[in-house]
């Protein structure tokens, strides 16, 4: 993001593709100058009439040609989603009129924008801050209508008030403590039992945010979820009839699957990235143990496992090594093939595995599978703490973290009994880290990172 803010910018800010509008943004200081180029008002309207919907033509100036109809609008800075002069033009939506507008504009002084520039702009001009900015990224990409609730609120800068009041409160502190050094003899500020309380406060309140981090990733990357079970379970027939398509290769031969095959499967708009992997057992070659010990692999790093048991055979060495195995993760006992007769002791395998979530199905039939995918939402997707504020990224987390710590170093100093300039100095350590986490601020790199994640013309 080297280019400078002098610069006027243009991009198709709608998705690639054909459709019914599509939009052209323009911003800069000569945003108005190339949109009166190449687009002409039908009557006298004015173009640069703010907020004024200006009916007229997308044309070629060098050949004095109309390309498309449509219609202009013109923000002033003050009111723009930059703070720069902004034109947006709304034009049908082909790809072919969309590319040719964006030319004529360079033609005429502008330059393509950068992905996530026009963002960048309002954040530079203090539009909205860092978190804000990566919300609206977050909001465009959100994969259910829970996460783009959670990325509207701190769009609108939930969290971004949040963590003033926390700043607030450390200021406050320090102010009072301050008072007590400055003047010790008039009983001014507070006294130690109380800082430490308003510390307690601030950790426990900052903590909370720091722990839905797990909540926040698993909304915004999805779950990893693996099949794991012995061989010739119907792990891959039941990866099939989750996805509802013949994704994996089936027959009835044991080891046909010799490594790991990735699907994405969305369950109420929550992203379930499922992974069905190579069976456990005697192995009869180099291919077959290879692939035995990727499934191991991958169901040690899921975030879930599904462990497929047949149900028309008896229990197994192989059965109670998985269950034994991977008795930390969160999993779901499939009991498989209700279709055929029932020789496995179910009672037995959920008497030995009490509390754990377990369902009877058929995956050759269809026989509840719908409830797995329900009970998988249930086992393995996020909590939905709607008073609570969730975050996103690794970033935020490491920077609360980072709070967290300076806080609970300045307690353990204040209950150890030192001087309070001492535990002044952890305290005010937490600023930095704040005006990081708002972006104040800024890094190259940082800024770099957040908004080479945008798509282009956002």
């Amino acid at each position: 993001m080297n280019e400078s803010l002098d610069d006027t910018i243009i991009a198709i800010s709608t998705p690639q593709g054909e459709g019914g509008l599509g939009l052209i943004r323009i911003s800069g200081q000569r945003a108005l100058t190339v949109a009166r180029e190449i687009f002409q008002p039908k009557k006298l309207n004015p173009i640069d009439h703010p907020g004024f919907m200006c009916f007229g033509y997308l044309v070629d100036p060098d050949k004095n040609e109309r390309l498309d109809t449509g219609y202009a609008c013109y923000f002033k800075p003050e009111l723009s989603y930059t703070r720069e002069e902004v034109v947006e033009i709304s034009l049908h939506g082909s790809p072919v009129i969309l590319n040719e507008a964006v030319k004529l504009g360079i033609k005429r002084g502008a330059r393509l924008a950068r992905p996530g520039e026009f963002t960048l702009r309002a954040y530079l001009h203090g539009r909205l801050d860092i978190v804000q900015a990566e919300a609206i990224n977050d909001l465009i990409r959100a994969m259910s209508i829970d996460q783009a609730r959670i990325s509207f609120h701190q769009a609108e800068g939930s969290l971004s008030r949040k963590i003033q009041k926390v700043r607030e409160e450390i200021i406050d502190v320090l102010v009072n403590i301050e008072a007590s050094l400055e003047f010790p003899e008039e009983d001014l500020g507070l006294g130690q039992d109380e800082i430490n309380s308003r510390l307690d406060n601030l950790i426990n309140n900052l903590g909370k945010i720091v722990r839905s981090y797990e909540q926040g990733r698993a909304r915004l990357e999805g779950l990893t979820i693996a099949l794991v079970g012995k061989t010739n379970t119907g792990k891959s027939t039941l990866f099939n009839a989750l996805l509802e398509e013949e994704r994996a290769i089936v027959t009835p031969y044991p080891g046909t699957t010799r490594d790991f095959i990735r699907e994405n499967l969305l369950v109420d708009g929550f992203l379930l990235k499922l992974v069905d992997t190579a069976g456990f057992g005697q192995v009869d070659n180099a291919a077959e143990e290879a692939g035995m010990t990727r499934a191991e692999s991958v169901a040690a790093r899921a975030d879930g496992l599904l462990i497929i048991l047949d149900s028309s055979r008896p229990e197994s060495e192989e059965d109670f090594y998985l269950l034994k195995e991977f008795r930390d993760k969160k999993r779901i006992i499939v009991f498989n093939k209700t279709d055929l007769r029932q020789l496995i002791n179910r009672d037995m395998i959920i008497e030995g595995n009490k509390g754990e979530p377990w369902l009877e199905v058929s995956a050759l039939t269809g026989e509840n599978v719908d409830q797995l995918k329900k009970l998988m939402l249930v086992t393995f997707g996020p909590g939905k703490e709607k008073d609570e504020e969730i975050i996103l990224h690794e970033r935020q987390k490491i920077l609360l973290e980072e709070m967290v710590n300076n806080l609970a170093e300045a307690r353990r100093k204040l209950q150890s009994g030192y001087g309070l300039e001492i535990v002044a100095e952890e305290i005010r350590d937490v600023l930095p880290a704040i005006s990081e986490f708002t972006g104040e601020i800024k890094s190259a790199e940082v800024i770099n990172e957040i908004f080479g994640r945008f798509c282009l013309g956002k």
